[in-house]
C-alpha cells in the first residue's frame, strides 16, 4: 500500500455536501471518494506515471 501524506483541504460547504452524498451512494468514505475523484482526473489527464 502506498504511503499517504496528510493534506488539509478547504472546500466550499455545498461542494463538500455533494461529495459526501456521492461517497455515501458509492459506499466509500468521503476521503476515499476524494482520492478516487483525484485519481480519475489524473488518469484522464495522462498525469499518472
Amino acid at each position: 500500500m502506498p504511503n499517504k501524506k496528510p493534506f488539509a483541504l478547504r472546500i466550499d460547504e455545498q461542494m463538500m455536501k455533494a461529495v459526501e452524498k456521492w461517497a455515501s451512494d458509492e459506499f466509500r468514505s468521503t476521503n476515499g471518494q476524494l482520492e478516487w475523484i483525484i485519481h480519475e482526473a489524473l488518469k484522464k489527464a495522462g498525469r499518472l506515471p
